[in-house]
């Protein structure tokens, strides 16, 4: 075939070559070579290779037939950021060779005590009435207190008794509550303490807010003095409710960083008294804790926070943890 282009030369006189034996040998093997090259290829497009540059199939690709044993692996594809480092595949490192997180309070009872009721002020009378608290008689319950802007202390101790569940129970706690919001009024006080008491709990908090003067700011937790009188014997637990009480509020002011009481407990966080119902009938380590004071404005707009409650929910789960796991 000619070509007539810009960089076309004329044709030069041709030259006169003798055939010799060498010319003839080579002229005789082309035609056999294109042959050849020719059935290659049909090969090679009746095998998938098609005719677009692809390489014929390395003589180490394994058949269909080989052995799985013997075949190459092919690559995996990678679904990670190809700028990050590939993530390990080691069994050891596996999510599903991982051993599940153990749950360290499974087998504990905590029973959780939201003071008040919010139907209690509509239930005056029954819960005004006296019941026996070992040391002396007491009413029943109270309706609580509120902020000056009407957030009650019972909406407040049960919101913060659902976070503290939620937590506990991640950890394999069994919870119980007192009441929940699912019964008019009440329990009174002794049969607060009995329902900690049947529970064999391993450890009971009581939710409070206190009700002071403003300017009275910070938490305070309330433990169990010595009391041996009537029903009512606390010596088994004063020694273990003192341990939890401290536990909740080093770790409530962690959590938090609210500060502790600045008007009970001499700076220390800590108040005993004997005058509970709830703590002098209870037969297992029980502690109140008063999570500020709903009467002074700054502690106020703390115990109206959402996200303040998730952290006070995350401390006294976590000295309520420490405390079980000694």
């Amino acid at each position: 075939m000619s070509y007539v282009g810009p960089d076309f030369d004329p044709p030069r006189p041709p030259r006169r070559f003798r055939r010799g034996p060498l010319t003839v040998a080579v002229a005789a093997l082309v035609p056999g070579a294109l042959v050849g090259w020719l059935v290659w290829q049909t090969v090679g497009d009746s095998s998938g290779g098609g005719s677009n540059g692809s390489v014929a199939q390395s003589p180490n690709t394994p058949t269909p037939d080989a052995p799985a044993s013997d075949k190459l692996s092919s690559p995996t594809p990678r679904t990670d950021d190809p700028k990050k480092p590939a993530k390990s595949s080691s069994p050891s490192e596996s999510a599903t060779s991982r051993p599940a997180p153990s749950a360290p309070l499974k087998g504990k009872v905590v029973v959780i005590d939201p003071g008040h009721n919010p139907g209690n002020f509509q239930h005056t009378t029954e819960i005004n009435r006296q019941v026996d608290i070992g040391t002396n008689s007491k009413e029943c319950d109270t309706t609580g207190t509120s902020t000056n802007d009407g957030y009650t202390e019972a909406r407040f101790t049960l919101d913060v008794s659902h976070r503290l569940r939620a937590l506990l129970e991640k950890q394999g706690a069994t919870v119980k509550f007192t009441q929940d919001g699912d019964r008019p009024w009440g329990p009174c006080v002794d049969e607060r303490a009995r329902i900690g008491n049947k529970a064999k709990a391993d450890a009971v908090i009581s939710l409070h807010a206190d009700g002071s003067g403003p300017g009275n700011r910070g938490f305070h937790v309330i433990l169990p003095g010595a009391v041996n009188e009537g029903e009512a014997d606390t010596r088994p637990i004063v020694a273990p409710s003192r341990e939890l009480g401290e536990r909740i509020a080093g770790n409530l002011v962690s959590s938090t960083g609210s500060a502790p009481s600045n008007y009970i407990g001499d700076g220390t966080g800590l108040d005993v008294r004997t005058d509970l119902g709830g703590l002098n009938l209870s037969t297992v380590p029980k502690v109140f804790i008063e999570c500020g004071n709903m009467r002074d404005s700054k502690d106020a707009t703390l115990l109206t926070s959402g996200a303040w409650r998730q952290k006070a929910a995350h401390g006294i789960s976590a000295g309520i943890v420490s405390f079980l796991r000694g």
